[in-house]
């Protein structure tokens, strides 16, 4: 096509970085209005949700980034409770719980994001120290105590922490950086699409593979043991021959190892965070520390409480130790942030408040229970409970700096850490 002539005499006098420079402008002119547009659409949708007039945090109105920008600060905790204090944004109704937790109410699209290592696999979801008179870093050793007491639950056979002093093959550190990526990517399912898949899964290289690889490592080796004990594997393996048999497609090979992974990941943190949160608290109050001992030696007296390791029917009518154990998880509980309900068909109306079909409501997790509460609170009711009883009764305990506050990162569970402490044998 040929240009006419006065049209080539504006271009050429307009020259090549006028022409460049129109250009940028035309971009940035489309990039305001682009932007106005989405910041409209963000205004609009706030304003004709169902939950406009529940105050709260602005930021939180428009998108999940307000609550990401919390847990990457690492203590959504406090926020969350901050913002409850300030604005009641989550359900804190006694009816909620009744609401909530009780009735069938589906879970809220967060949970999509349990399924490890990829999509395939969808879940149904201290002696050394006290003799040399070192600092211990006891956190550490709660965790992996939490994680033996785990695989030895699970597998019949611990996973080697306490054995070797020191996290196995990593395996302590890559769940903390699941913690990390479930917390986020609950909110962010299509990223986790991208990352959960099986190239990155035979890869190791993020979280879930390595879990994964923990987990069915340990799996193998049991289906592999003749004198092993009934533990949870062996109900999963009957489960599965039971499933094969009647051609059930509700319980698979894949279905038993995501239900292994996901085990492994969520019955250690959470522990060794309740026994943290005991330990520290009590010894920061002596004499409370030492009212639970006296309670032991009491029942000890009697004919109780008196094996190496105390017994659970023993601990547990200890109501003085009961009653601290309690306390240590309501203070610090070990999931710092509500696990999402959907309101069902019809809506839902808890106290004076109505919500709409399909808006996500959470409540407290300390609060859990129902037919959606955690499956591992009794093996983790008997752990706080016989451990806590043993160490309180055996050693005598005190921080390194007294005036040290502990420190801790909030992401899907709470992992306190650096509060190193002497610990000497009664």
């Amino acid at each position: 096509m040929e240009i006419p002539t006065h049209m080539t005499g504006i271009l050429g006098s307009l020259g090549t970085d006028s022409l460049k420079q129109i250009g940028s402008q035309v971009f940035t002119i489309r990039a305001i209005f682009i932007g106005l547009a989405v910041l409209l659409l963000v205004l609009v949708r706030r304003r004709y949700s169902s939950i406009y007039r529940i105050p709260g945090p602005f930021g939180a109105s428009l998108s999940r980034l307000w609550h990401v920008r919390q847990i990457i600060r690492v203590d959504q905790n406090l926020r969350l409770v901050e913002q409850h204090d300030k604005h009641e944004v989550s359900v804190s109704h006694p009816d909620g719980i009744k609401k909530l937790l009780l009735a069938p109410v589906p879970k809220g699209d967060w949970y999509k994001v349990f399924c490890f290592p990829d999509y395939r696999y969808i879940a149904p979801i201290a002696g050394t120290y006290a003799e040399s008179h070192e600092g211990m870093e006891l956190d550490k050793f709660f965790t992996y105590v939490a994680f033996d007491i785990t695989g030895e639950m699970l597998f019949s056979k611990p996973f080697g922490f306490l054995d070797k002093g020191e996290d196995v093959c990593g395996a302590i550190a890559m769940n903390v950086g699941l913690e990390v990526y479930l917390a986020i990517f609950g909110f962010y399912r299509w990223v986790h699409w991208l990352v959960a898949n099986p190239l990155v899964t035979w890869t190791q290289l993020v979280p879930m593979g390595h879990l994964f690889h923990t987990a069915n490592s340990a799996l193998s080796e049991r289906q592999k043991n003749p004198d092993a004990r009934f533990d949870v594997a062996a109900h999963w393996f009957r489960g599965l021959a039971r499933a094969e048999k009647e051609n059930s497609p509700h319980f698979n090979l894949r279905a038993l190892q995501a239900a292994a992974s996901s085990n492994v990941g969520a019955g250690s943190d959470t522990v060794s965070c309740g026994l943290q949160s005991f330990v520290y608290h009590m010894i920061r109050h002596p004499g409370e520390w030492q009212r639970v001992r006296d309670e032991i030696d009491a029942a000890h007296k009697l004919g109780r409480c008196g094996q190496r390791v105390v017994l659970y029917e023993d601990a547990s009518q200890l109501p003085y130790l009961q009653a601290c154990i309690k306390e240590a998880l309501r203070i610090f509980c070990p999931v710092p942030m509500g696990l999402p309900r959907l309101a069902p068909k019809g809506g839902i109306t808890i106290g004076d408040q109505f919500f709409s079909e399909g808006v996500t409501l959470t409540i407290s997790p300390f609060w859990g229970m129902g037919y959606a509460s955690c499956p591992g609170q009794h093996i983790a009711r008997v752990q706080l409970t016989k451990i806590t009883a043993t160490v309180v009764r055996d050693y005598d305990i005190r921080q390194v700096d007294p005036k040290q506050e502990w420190t801790w990162s909030a992401y899907f569970t709470v992992v306190p850490h650096d509060w190193p402490v002497y610990i000497s044998k009664r």
